[in-house]
């Protein structure tokens, strides 16, 4: 097992994921209202939602702590529905010499995918693989989701 490692999770969502992508892309300070359990807040910390090599700062409970993680926005790309964030302070970094997460949205079927990829390089052998950390990106989706579908109004 080497250092350098790539995890790959999809989680199917009956929100749109026009709106999904949206909120990672341009609102995802509004995600702490969708996930209060798990995000606390998110802020920018230099240049504007939305725009690629902007520096957001993220708080938020993993393993019973509060955690923090800064990161660049590195790309987005609104026709792909595609964002890519490089961590660059953290709790992650005590853990891994780079961490990139990638969100990106299918829409093309009747259901929404939502797949999630992380690319890492370990500080050592002894790091585990972030697979909890996966599950609170997929814990966090579901939130989101949660939370859309019950505020979609009923037609009679």
């Amino acid at each position: 097992m080497g250092l350098k490692g790539k995890m790959v999770s999809q989680i199917c969502i009956k929100s749109d994921g026009d709106v999904f992508h949206e909120i990672y892309s341009e609102r995802p300070h509004h995600i702490s209202s969708m996930s209060p359990h798990r995000i606390r807040n998110c802020d920018v910390h230099q240049g504007q939602w939305g725009i690629a090599g902007s520096v957001i700062v993220w708080k938020y409970f993993h393993d019973g702590k509060e955690r923090v993680l800064k990161e660049i926005i590195e790309a987005i790309d609104k026709e792909k529905k595609l964002v890519t964030f490089k961590v660059i302070e953290g709790d992650l970094t005590e853990f891994y010499k780079n961490f990139k997460i990638t969100v990106d949205v299918d829409t093309s079927g009747e259901d929404n995918l939502v797949t999630w990829t992380l690319e890492y390089e370990k500080l050592n052998m002894g790091v585990p693989d972030p697979h909890a950390f996966m599950g609170l990106l997929l814990n966090v989706t579901k939130d989101i989701e949660t939370h859309h579908l019950s505020n979609v109004p009923t037609t009679n």
